[in-house]
């Protein structure tokens, strides 16, 4: 297998050494290429007897039609972004044709883009978030990152970084948006110093830790704290890496939002991917008949719903809930999880394993399930794909930061209501017990005030004075698998208090329904820390001296 069948003469080497890794072996590595020509090519590659590198010399080095010397004269050139945009052009239209000729959509998964989205909302971020295949999300940390800075926006005139929303900014609501939105910038700026004056009174300094790891540590601490007043508006930036069919499916989504912003996000979007990977974000343009087709769905679904519900709920109050509430789990979770662990191992059918798993002594499974667990030894010790099969159903409160947080998990279900400041907002003790309760309940009783005015006019875009304290309702279907994961990895010390409380009832709910299963999240930090970055930002100072 190292080497490959595949025999080139000496020019055919030099031309194809700039556009793979090597010429001669098993595996490789295609360089210096579009993402469209990759994609055009794996296609090409999966309905062909010849191996990549014969296909990239047949079909589009030599191949007339696709211009492929313009590529290469786009690499070589200075000129090279021209001649880049020319070869994308050319390589698009010969791209079109294996598209329309093979009429996949996977096609699109074979090449992709980064894209960097800056001066977006908190609140946009968690739409682009949203989608759960096929894309990289990466946003700017609350917790490293200072919002405090102000930005020019005209000769002499600087604002805090809050998107400036069109819609409200034209309305009897402009003063009173822009009025809330700084007075929480404003307290978050009084608040910074204050509270990390009393993080390094409540956690003071041990002579073992070096001073630039512990102040890293009570800065971290303070912004975790600090955030809480950071409104939906706030400003930041993300950097997406994803397939073309990921892109595809976000732009169109996108497109439908009820904010502008996010209408506005789309269209950018679509217009710099269409300069890089065109063909694979085609139908996803305003104008094309598949997106027509699906704002069309997408808006009687809508209305459907809508109706639905104020038909048969409209009257109903919410009910006081607990934070974390197991509304469903399954009943027969170790029965299924063991047929799927002895599956792989036997001829026989998923039924018939089932079926004498049933029949087996409870102190056999327990024997099995105990053995099983007792293998891991640390959390990135997977278990095996059987515990899949096992499945929660979570209802979750909590303040909006955490659901940030929380909601990049992908491997689940999960649907989130409007962000509101109906449910009340999280405190952080270390806000009271610094003597700053009163300010910071002012600021959260002033963005409620605001909320229930601008609501009344404007029920998508008031969401976005709401501060990232107050609480948010969102639901969580996931398997024993997936579950094991967010849990053990989101109560870690370094995790934030707010999202390490959740995980850390996730877990209690399960353990007390099913605590055998439960115990496969044997490494669930219950612990409290009140500096929890500290080890790691110890051992990040340790490996830099």
């Amino acid at each position: 297998m190292e080497f490959s069948n595949e025999v080139f003469t000496p020019a055919e080497k030099k031309i194809l050494s700039f556009y793979v890794s090597n010429t001669d072996r098993s595996v490789f590595v295609l360089t210096n290429l579009p993402e469209v020509i990759k994609g055009a090519l794996f296609s090409r590659y999966s309905r062909s007897t010849l191996g990549l590198r014969s296909l990239l010399l047949r079909d589009f080095i030599q191949e007339k039609n696709s211009k492929f010397s313009e590529i290469q004269a786009g690499t070589e050139n200075p000129d090279s972004a021209r001649n880049s945009k020319l070869a994308i052009e050319s390589a698009q239209k010969f791209y079109d044709r294996i598209l329309d000729g093979y009429g996949d959509d996977s096609i699109g998964e074979l090449g992709g883009a980064h894209l960097a989205l800056e001066n977006i909302s908190i609140l946009a971020t968690k739409t682009v978030q949203d989608s759960r295949i096929g894309g990289s999300p990466l946003e700017k940390s609350t917790r490293y990152v200072s919002f405090a800075d102000k930005i020019g926006i005209t000769p002499g005139e600087s604002e805090f970084r809050f998107y400036q929303e069109p819609t409200l900014l034209d309305s009897v609501h402009r003063n009173l948006y822009l009025e809330n939105c700084r007075n929480l910038f404003d307290t978050y700026v009084l608040f910074t110093e204050p509270i990390r004056k009393h993080v390094r009174k409540l956690m003071p300094r041990e002579p073992q830790i070096s001073q630039a790891a512990y102040e890293r540590s009570v800065i971290a601490r303070a912004y975790d704290i600090l955030r809480g007043l950071l409104p939906a508006s706030t400003m930041t930036n993300m950097g997406v890496f994803g397939n073309g069919r990921f892109f595809e499916t976000l732009i169109t989504k996108l497109r439908v939002e009820p904010f502008s912003e996010l209408n506005q996000i789309a269209q950018f979007t679509f217009e710099e991917l269409s300069k890089v990977i065109p063909s694979f974000i085609r139908r996803a343009d305003a104008e094309h008949r598949s997106f027509q087709d699906y704002r069309n769905f997408n808006l009687a679904q809508q209305q459907l719903v809508r109706n639905f519900a104020s038909a048969h709920l409209g009257d109903l109050t919410a009910e006081l809930a607990e934070s974390v509430c197991l509304v469903d789990y399954d009943r027969e979770a170790e029965t299924k999880l063991l047929a799927a662990l002895l599956y792989s191992q036997s001829g026989l059918t998923l039924q018939q394993i089932r079926g004498s798993v049933r029949s087996m002594p409870q102190t056999e499974k327990t024997r099995l399930i105990k053995q099983a667990i007792d293998l891991r030894l640390h959390r990135r010790h997977k278990p095996e794909r059987g515990l899949e099969m096992a499945f929660y159903t979570f209802d979750i409160l909590g303040d909006y930061g955490m659901y940030r947080d929380l909601q990049r998990h992908r491997m689940l279900t999960q649907e989130r209501q409007p962000l509101t400041t109906r449910y009340g907002y999280d405190t952080p003790d270390e806000i009271e017990d610094a003597g700053l309760g009163a300010e910071y309940h002012r600021a959260m009783v002033r963005s409620a005030d605001a909320f229930e005015t601008i609501v009344k006019d404007f029920p998508h875009e008031a969401q976005y004075v709401v501060p990232m304290s107050y609480n948010i309702r969102w639901y969580v279907h996931i398997n024993l698998r997936a579950l094991i994961w967010l849990t053990e990895i989101r109560s870690t010390p370094q995790g934030h208090t707010g999202y390490r409380k959740i995980a850390q009832e996730m877990f209690k709910k399960v353990e007390a329904v099913q605590p055998l299963l439960a115990k496969y999240m044997k490494f669930v930090d219950l612990n409290e820390y009140s500096l929890g970055r500290l080890s790691s930002e110890q051992r990040q100072e340790d490996k830099h001296v």
